[in-house]
C-alpha cells in the first residue's frame, strides 16, 4: 500500500537545526525546523547528506524556480493535503511529471561533517532564516509521520533497491513509490520561488510502477 503522502503550507517558527541520524553503514543528517500549519506547529526534517562517500546525496537548490503548479499551491490555505494515490501534479513525480524539467544538473552534495559549512547545508539553512524572518509561505512535500505532525522523506522516494523494494500488498513503513517524490518550496515574494530537491546517488532512475527500478535502470547521478 501507499504511505500517507502530501504537502504541508505554512511558515517557520523555530531556526533549522542540523541533527545526524544513524544508518547501519552511514550517518544522515537532516536540517529540521517548526512549521505553523493551521495553528499547529509541525516538525519538517529536511535529508541534506550522509557521511558515507558511496552514497551521497545530489541536489538542486534554485532561486528563480517555475512551474506552472505554483499558481495552485499559492491558492492553497495554509494546512496539509494528503496526495496519497493521486498521479498527477501538485504530487510530484521526478520521473512521470514535468515538475524539474529546466532546472539544470544535480548537484553532489559534501560528505557530512557534522558542520553547518558544508552544502547543501550552509545555503539551505540561509534560505530557510531567511523565510522565517520574512514570514514567507513555505511548502513541504514528504510523507507524513505515523505519530505526530511532521514530513519527512523529503527527497526522491522512488529507484532504492534492498530493503526499500516495494512488492504489493506491502505495508512496511518504508518502501519505494511513485507519485511521492519530496520538495521544500519557498515562496519569497513575486515572482520569485525558491526550490530544494534531492536524491540519494544508490537511487535509480527510470523505475516501474511500484517505484523499483527497472531492470535498465541507473543511478541517478
Amino acid at each position: 500500500m501507499s504511505l500517507p503522502y502530501g504537502f504541508a503550507k505554512g511558515k517557520i517558527v523555530t531556526a533549522p537545526q542540523l541533527k545526524p541520524t544513524r544508518q547501519p553503514h552511514e550517518v544522515q543528517y537532516h536540517l529540521h525546523f517548526g512549521l505553523s500549519v493551521a495553528g499547529a506547529q509541525w516538525d519538517v526534517a529536511v535529508n541534506v547528506g550522509t557521511t558515507d562517500a558511496d552514497d551521497l546525496l545530489k541536489y538542486k537548490l534554485l532561486f528563480d524556480f517555475r512551474h506552472a503548479v505554483l499558481a495552485t499551491l499559492k491558492e492553497a490555505a495554509s494546512g496539509s493535503q494528503n496526495l496519497t494515490g493521486q498521479a498527477a501534479l501538485p504530487a510530484i513525480d521526478f520521473q512521470r511529471s514535468d515538475f524539474l524539467d529546466d532546472t539544470g544538473k544535480w548537484r553532489d552534495s559534501d560528505v557530512m561533517d557534522g558542520t553547518d559549512a558544508v552544502e547543501p547545508v550552509a545555503t539551505l539553512q540561509r534560505l530557510l532564516l531567511r523565510a522565517q524572518q520574512a514570514g514567507n509561505d513555505v511548502y513541504v512535500f514528504g510523507r507524513f509521520y505515523s505519530e505526530g505532525d511532521g514530513v519527512h522523506d523529503i527527497h526522491m522516494n522512488q529507484g532504492s533497491k534492498g530493503a526499500f523494494i516495494h512488492r504489493p500488498g506491502d505495508d512496511s513503513n518504508d518502501h519505494n513509490d511513485i507519485w511521492q517524490d519530496g520538495a521544500l518550496l519557498v515562496d519569497l515574494g513575486e515572482p520569485q520561488w525558491a526550490l530544494y530537491v534531492a536524491a540519494f546517488d544508490q537511487q535509480y532512475l527510470p523505475t516501474d510502477d511500484l517505484g523499483n527500478p527497472t531492470a535498465d535502470s541507473k543511478p541517478i547521478s
